[in-house]
């Protein structure tokens, strides 16, 4: 019984968490465009056309294997063959069906003393997007559906300098064990050519 407890209390509690969110609502707004040609995924090596600047936006989130959790609410897409991110950026939106993959990591990454957030055996899910959009300011919103969560940042493109946007989740914490991926993203944190964003 206690071992069937370990994993029902923190399945209802997340679904207690996650249901108190108002992070998928705004995450269904922002799935719908409201307006076009503001960027264009590269479809190839190449480089970008003359006039436009090409962004890679970056993310990757593990989760754990499908069925971790008897009774995980429907719609977290955890462990799922494929996971849901989503880009606005001023207004128009993209929706990608990112692939999984098994993947396995120790509990501490080179003699660090705090546990790595992402040990032991999971779902990895990576993401990595070459954009064309024009010089200047834009406001990108990316979320994930399944835990609820999203950022919305601005940045500024400039021709011929470097931009990476990427995004890097936080686990949630767990009280004995620190943050961990098993009990999902709790937010997101935005860095622009590896500078935190606020």
């Amino acid at each position: 019984m206690k071992g069937l407890l370990r994993y029902i209390l923190p399945a209802v509690l997340g679904i207690a968490l996650t249901g108190c969110s108002g992070g998928l609502r705004e995450i269904t707004v922002k799935s719908q465009s409201e307006r076009s040609g503001v960027f264009k995924e590269a479809q190839d090596s190449g480089p970008a056309p003359q006039g436009v600047v090409e962004m890679v936006l970056k993310t990757e989130i593990k989760t754990h294997i499908k069925d971790h959790y008897p009774l995980e609410q429907t719609g977290t897409y955890h462990g799922a063959p494929r996971y849901p991110m989503l880009v606005n950026i001023d207004g128009q939106a993209a929706t990608w069906e990112v692939e999984g993959e098994k993947e396995s990591a120790p509990d501490y990454i080179d003699k660090s003393v705090k546990r790595n957030p992402e040990r032991g055996e999971g779902i990895m899910y990576s993401l990595s997007k070459r954009i064309w959009l024009s010089p200047g300011s834009h406001q990108v919103f990316f979320g994930l559906p399944g835990d609820r969560v999203s950022k919305e940042v601005i940045i500024t493109v400039e021709e011929g300098k470097p931009a990476v946007l990427e995004f890097k989740p936080v686990y949630t914490r767990y009280s004995t064990q620190g943050p961990i991926f098993t009990r999902g993203v709790s937010r997101l944190r935005a860095f622009w050519n590896g500078t935190l964003l606020h």
